[in-house]
């Protein structure tokens, strides 16, 4: 075994210290450091503070971001948080500074015209300033240098112009490892079969994976990280197969999938938005700007698309199984935990548990 992997922190995680750290200041006339946040799943970082400013009206923190041994781009950039006072009963209003992008395009978390600053990173910022004393506050975000990093990411050409998004859902940067990522996927359907579940589920991320965990009653060790490697988790399910197998993720990833592709990262391969309009039947479609935008559109129009996908992408899990005695569902889920499209298993249910 080799030295695991160290963890790191978002772009989002950082800009919440910064946040903090300098609201604190504003209020107080001092900066703590360093500055602790609370992140979704409990955890309770500390970041040191790699610079302060305060006047008279306005108080500034910045954090170097450590996205530990993952090959981020924006690993070692600064990231910084200026606060000022906003109008009373304003809350917290974001702002975009130097080096963070501006929203231009639809199909995104986000309205056109808004500061890139993804909703969990607001929220976290958002639950920060209450937790220093809930005061209405303007916080510009800024990344130094992140008009340049952000061409290194799909930024531009989904339509976030002048500098990078402020990310994650977590707070925390995975290691993305290959071999170490596939070889979990394989340990953890050995511990689910050793345990004696007929049913797993392989999520690509931890809303998809909290969704089905709430869908089904599964139990912890019944649910598979299987990440953006929906081809490992097939592979090894068809030689050391279950009874029943859900698979479950957003809308895009498992686009990807019932294009076929086994990869579902966004480097190695990506939606086919012709596909996607073929599938709905709606041309317009591959003009969209996003899948999320496909989607969105689909739905206006009173077309099923994420039925569509969830059951194509259950047609290529089958493939991959050749035969294996596994059944297979699929679930779409989008990105507040909902149940956006399924395609049922041939049983209908799950054998553990009924259908929700």
């Amino acid at each position: 075994m080799g030295t695991p992997l160290r963890r790191g922190w978002t772009t989002g995680a950082c800009a919440t210290a910064a946040a903090k750290a300098a609201c604190t200041a504003l209020l107080t006339g001092e900066f703590p450091d360093p500055v602790s946040i609370v992140l979704p799943k409990g955890h309770t970082p500390a970041f040191a503070l790699s610079q302060t400013a305060l006047t008279g009206d306005a108080a500034m923190a910045a954090v170097v971001k450590d996205a530990g041994d993952d090959p981020d781009v924006t690993h070692g950039a600064t990231i910084r948080a200026t606060v000022r006072r906003g109008p009373p009963g304003s809350g917290v209003t974001f702002r975009a500074g130097p080096g963070v992008g501006t929203v231009t395009k639809p199909g995104l978390p986000l309205p056109v015209g808004e500061p890139a600053i993804n909703p969990v990173p607001r929220q976290l910022i958002s639950a920060a300033v209450a937790e220093v004393g809930g005061l209405d506050v303007i916080v510009e975000v800024a990344v130094d240098d992140g008009e340049e990093l952000a061409r290194h990411t799909w930024n531009p050409r989904l339509g976030i112009m002048g500098g990078l998004s402020i990310l994650g859902t977590t707070g925390v940067v995975v290691p993305y490892s290959c071999s170490a990522w596939i070889d979990s996927i394989r340990r953890g359907v050995d511990v689910a079969r050793a345990a004696g579940h007929r049913h797993v589920a392989a999520c690509t991320g931890s809303t998809s994976e909290q969704a089905v965990a709430q869908l089904y009653g599964l139990s912890e060790d019944a649910l598979l990280d299987m990440g953006d490697f929906a081809g490992a988790a097939l592979k090894y399910l068809r030689r050391h197969p279950v009874d029943r197998l859900t698979i479950a993720g957003g809308f895009a990833k498992l686009s990807k999938l019932a294009d076929g592709h086994l990869d579902l990262h966004s480097g190695r391969s990506q939606v086919n938005l012709d596909r996607l309009a073929q599938r709905a039947g709606l041309p317009h479609l591959a003009t969209a700007n996003t899948a999320m935008e496909a989607l969105q559109l689909a739905r206006a129009a009173g077309v099923p698309l994420a039925d569509r996908v969830a059951e194509a992408a259950r047609t290529e899990a089958l493939a991959v199984l050749a035969g294996a005695p596994v059944d297979v569902d699929v679930l779409v889920i989008d990105r507040a935990g909902r149940l956006a499209g399924r395609a049922p298993s041939s049983t209908g249910g799950s054998r553990e548990n009924p259908p929700p």
